[in-house]
């Protein structure tokens, strides 16, 4: 089966926000830390696994500027 390049960036964007929502869960509960921190934490972990790919062109590693 061959994705799209449009499929390939949705399925990218779903797999950062079940990412992010991991890192949220597993702070939560294993972390045992307060809900409130993990949101937050969780909330600024798409953002930076975005950043990291090599393949983003809008902003961080893969970025032009």
């Amino acid at each position: 089966m061959k994705l799209s390049s449009k499929s390939k960036a949705a399925l990218k964007s779903y797999l950062r926000a079940v990412a992010a929502s991991g890192v949220t869960v597993a702070l939560a509960v294993v972390g045992d830390i307060r809900p409130e921190y993990a949101v937050v934490l969780g909330a600024a972990a798409a953002p930076l696994i975005k950043s990291l790919d090599v393949s983003e062109t809008q902003y961080g590693v893969g970025s032009e500027k």
